[in-house]
């Protein structure tokens, strides 16, 4: 499943209208996506079929982008992760790096200002797989460098916040 995430609204497109309720509904669903619609509305304080609209609703505005399990990279013998800069000659080469959005070590890919034009988050095996992933980066035509971080520990990693900012 591999899909721009991240796409800007057109020019002068409004970000989605939405009211408290759904706000509510939104930080529910990324705490636990498995709720049932009936288990929703007794938080929410409507009826399963409302909150099945709503759902289906934020679902077409693309608020809702889709419903995933998050993994445990370690379990699965990714331990190691990392955020790689790739440095490119141009940002049209900066495009080609997405190519290797098949690779499974890759998590996200994401164009970026300032010295690099690419920031990866990857997970690998060890650091030999590490190696390896960095070599086929290295193999894309214009990619004149890498640098890259290795996360020590989580302390927090989540999606966006459906509540406002202050």
């Amino acid at each position: 499943m591999t899909k721009n995430t991240n796409e800007l609204p057109p020019r002068g497109a409004p970000a989605a209208r939405l009211d408290p309720v759904d706000r509510k509904l939104l930080g529910l669903l990324a705490g636990d996506s498995t709720l049932s619609y009936a288990e929703l509305g007794q938080a929410l304080h409507l009826s399963a079929p409302a909150v099945h609209e709503r759902v289906k609703r934020l679902k077409r505005d693309g608020v809702i982008l889709g419903t995933v399990a998050r993994l445990d990279g370690a379990k699965l013998g990714r331990p190691l992760l990392c955020f790689v800069q790739v440095i490119t000659s141009t940002v049209r080469r900066a495009r080609q790096v997405a190519a290797l959005a098949s690779l499974a070590d890759i998590e996200e890919i994401h164009t970026v200002t300032g010295e690099s034009g690419i920031l990866l988050k990857v997970r690998t095996q060890d650091t030999q797989a590490l190696e390896a992933l960095l070599a086929k980066i290295h193999g894309v035509e214009g990619v004149e460098g890498t640098r890259t971080q290795i996360a020590l520990s989580t302390l927090l990693e989540r999606g966006p916040s459906p509540e406002l900012g202050e």
